[in-house]
């Protein structure tokens, strides 16, 4: 696995729109301050043709466009790292359309991103054999506070952290809105941990440690990658038996039934084989049923019979605060008291 070279004082950070752009609030206000905050910090700055763009569908601009920025900021263009300008809807046409053979030849860079920007995060271990990392995109970084998961986010980009661990609150409605486009996260939920293992007691569970290499990113951009030409998870995970797998997922749009359905079909695929651990982030429909069916049991109704932990609740995905995951990486992930109470630590070896 190659791990890119990280963020240098007064380095270049660069940023593109794969998914969606910045072209309106709160997100193009919030993308020039965190501009505004880099360069204040000593970092120059190199925006891709379509981080102010919005004519595309589900994304910035066309396919092709999207990924021929893509594909000269990793192989050509002379920046440190590289940040996504959001999610969005249809990333995975863009993919068609990616150069990852020579991305693979290239000098590797850290990319950073969420959401629909698993059609990177992912592919780029498991194509490019390239480590990236699963944290927020850029916008993010331009409120006016950062939250200690910016921080951890930042560090990981820099190299200054190798540790990052759960976060006592959590946001259930965030007050960012065209009007308010610096706001901070508005946490008001406690976090409480969730952890289940067939076979396992609840004591057994309190406290424990697990050696893998980290993979996922988000269930809705994963089940649509499963059986194309660019499913080539039965390779990486042939590569890296020795490691063994921690699998990393949270939920966008699905509802309970919606991630049932994206497991059972990852499951099938053969996916999860050499899983050491999952660990599930809070899915945006927490809370609710359907047709009896919560968010726990369509996780570990499908999940149970690996007889292996099942993390859930973690500080993962679209509620933040969310812990970087470094997708690719080999981590210990371990379940630990801490002040807070039960909580998840991530330690990248």
């Amino acid at each position: 696995m190659r791990y890119p070279n990280s963020l240098p004082q007064n380095g270049t950070i660069g940023c593109i729109a794969p998914s969606f752009g910045c072209n309106i609030e709160p997100y193009r206000s919030a993308f020039e301050n965190a501009q505004k905050t880099w360069k204040e910090m000593g970092y120059k700055i190199l925006t891709g043709p379509n981080c102010y763009e919005g004519s595309g569908i589900g994304i910035s601009n066309t396919p092709e466009l999207c990924a021929a920025e893509v594909n000269h900021f990793f192989a050509e263009e002379d920046c440190d790292v590289i940040l996504s300008c959001g999610g969005g809807e249809l990333m995975c046409e863009v993919v068609s359309h990616i150069d990852f053979e020579r991305i693979a030849r290239a000098k590797a860079k850290w990319f950073m991103g969420f959401s629909d920007n698993t059609n990177l995060t992912f592919l780029l271990p498991t194509l490019c054999d390239t480590a990236a990392i699963y944290g927020p995109c850029a916008p993010a970084f331009g409120m006016r506070e950062w939250h200690p998961a910016l921080n951890d986010a930042w560090g990981i980009l820099t190299g200054e952290k190798r540790q990052v661990q759960g976060y006592p609150l959590w946001e259930k409605e965030s007050k960012k809105d065209e009007e308010h486009p610096l706001e901070p996260y508005h946490v008001t939920e406690k976090k409480t941990l969730v952890v289940w293992q067939e076979g396992k007691s609840a004591a057994e569970l309190e406290e424990f440690t697990v050696k893998g290499r980290l993979i996922g990113g988000c269930l809705d951009c994963l089940d649509t990658l499963v059986g194309t030409r660019f499913d080539k998870v039965a390779e990486f995970n042939e590569r890296y038996k020795e490691d063994g797998m921690i699998w990393f997922m949270e939920a966008c749009d699905l509802n309970p039934m919606g991630i049932r359905r994206a497991l059972w079909q990852l499951k099938e695929a053969g996916w999860f084989q050499h899983v050491k651990a999952f660990l599930i982030g809070r899915p945006l429909c927490f809370g609710e049923e359907f047709l009896g069916l919560d968010q726990y049991r369509a996780v570990y109704d499908v999940l149970k019979g690996f007889k292996v932990p099942v993390i859930m609740d973690a500080d993962l995905g679209h509620l933040p605060p969310s812990m970087p995951i470094i997708s690719g990486g080999l981590a210990e992930v371990s379940v630990e008291e801490r002040k807070i109470g039960r909580d998840l630590v991530i330690q990248y070896l």
